[in-house]
This record gives C-alpha cells, sequence and structure tokens, in this order.
C-alpha cells in the first residue's frame, strides 16, 4: 500500500510529504536555524551532503540540502535546472524512498521534501527518519571492525535491493550503514527502480568495491582483501539474489 501524500504548494515551490504529517511540516522545517534556534539541531555536517540532524515532534530526522559535486559546482553550486516538479530530484527520491519501504527493503523513512524554484533552476531539500544509532560502512572499516561475516551481511542487503531492481547511484561504504537493527542503505538521489540485469548490478557492486580499497580494505594485501572482504560480499549478494 503506497503511502498517501500531499503537496503543499506557495510562490516559489513546493513541499512534498506524508498527508498524515502535512500540517505539521511548513518551509521552517527545511532551515536548520530554525531548528538551532529551538534547541533542537542536534548536529550540522559540512560538505557536499549539507546534513543536520533535528530533532522534530516525528522523532529524529536527517535534514539534507542537496549540493552538486565536481567542476559543475563551480558553476550552479546548490541549483539545479527546473524540467518540473515531478522531474526534481527531492520528489523522485522522496517517491524512490516510499517505494523502497513499501517493498519492505531497508531504506531511510521519508518525511518531507522540498523545492524553491529561481526562474530555471532550483534548490532542493529532504528530510528522513534518522537511522538510530548506526555506524557506516567506511566507519567500521576504520575501526576494524568489518571482517568476513560483516562483508556477507553487506553484500546480502545490496543483493535484496538488486532483486527487487532498486539501483543505487552512489554506492559506497559511506551509504552504508551498520546498526544493531541491521543494515541500511542511505542516499539515494538519482536512484532508481529499474529492470533486473547482471550490468547495472556489477557495475554497481564495483563502485562499492572502488569505495572500500579507497578507504584502505586492501591495507593487508590485495589477495587478503579479496579473501576476506570481497568474496564473502559476492557470495551474500549472490544468496540474496537467489533467495
Amino acid at each position: 500500500m503506497m503511502m498517501p501524500e500531499r503537496i503543499q504548494q506557495d510562490a516559489r515551490g513546493a513541499i512534498l510529504c506524508d498527508a498524515a504529517v502535512s500540517s505539521q511540516v511548513d518551509n521552517d522545517w527545511f532551515a536548520p536555524d530554525y531548528w538551532r534556534g529551538r534547541g533542537a539541531l542536534r548536529m550540522q555536517a559540512g560538505g557536499r551532503g549539507g546534513v543536520a540532524i533535528i530533532a522534530s515532534p516525528l522523532g529524529e530526522c536527517v535534514l539534507r540540502h542537496y549540493r552538486r559535486g565536481g567542476l559543475v559546482q563551480t558553476l550552479l553550486g546548490d541549483r539545479y535546472l527546473w524540467l518540473g516538479a515531478q522531474r526534481s530530484r527531492p520528489f523522485l527520491e522522496f517517491r524512490l524512498l516510499v517505494e523502497i519501504a513499501r517493498l519492505g527493503l531497508p531504506g531511510p523513512r521519508a518525511v518531507a521534501a522540498r523545492y524553491h524554484r529561481q526562474g530555471l533552476l532550483y534548490r532542493a531539500d529532504l528530510i528522513t527518519h534518522r537511522i538510530a544509532g548506526a555506524r557506516t560502512l567506511a566507519e567500521c572499516l576504520a575501526g576494524g571492525d568489518l571482517d568476513s561475516e560483516l562483508a556477507a551481511e553487506v553484500g546480502a542487503v545490496v543483493g535484496r535491493f538488486h532483486r527487487a531492481g532498486i539501483w543505487h547511484a552512489d554506492l559506497n561504504a559511506h551509504n552504508v550503514l551498520v546498526s544493531t537493527a541491521g543494515l541500511h542503505l542511505i542516499d539515494f538521489d538519482r536512484g532508481r527502480q529499474r529492470a533486473p540485469a547482471p550490468g547495472w548490478r556489477r557495475a554497481n557492486l564495483q563502485r562499492l568495491r572502488r569505495s572500500l580499497l579507497k578507504l584502505g580494505a586492501a591495507a593487508a594485501g590485495e589477495q587478503a582483501f579479496e579473501r576476506e572482504i570481497w568474496q564473502p560480499l559476492l557470495h551474500g549478494h549472490e544468496r540474496a539474489l537467489t533467495a
């Protein structure tokens, strides 16, 4: 069953959210200073993500401001070309997260998405429920906690998404969360649901592999990485695909 949604429009843009919470969510929710003024801003990180942890009336949430990377950032910063509300990045990600939840897959639960237009360009934000007590896979690796068992679990969770046709545009060790509640994938900006095909699945896995290697997963040697991390991960992925 799909989550009932509601769109609240104003002169500058629109907010898309769960209809059950639409009376509570307004433009202030997307401003870190609003939460800071209420003592409800738990953390704010810089960098490309522009992520803030907020203590909202709906529980602890993650507020993410969309920012570009690479050379385009120097030209457009945090602005995107307007192609219509239904093709805006926050609306697409919000609806993909709703579909992920409907499929019973472990991703963040969507709260609200917003765009603000400026002529042919727009800025965007997304609010999701925070996954409590989680560390990124990158943090697990840095702490020496990435072993064969965890690698197999990572492969299995990615396999579950792949079996459902969910493609993650930026599958890396920072977008895999590990907690006592299990593993989750986060940050589905530009992700989408695709027809099952081995090609894009392999490419997704190779992106994760490059991320792990960049973060030093092969510090003990390439053979050790293959034996203790990568092969268990692939086996977990294959089991999930055929389950």
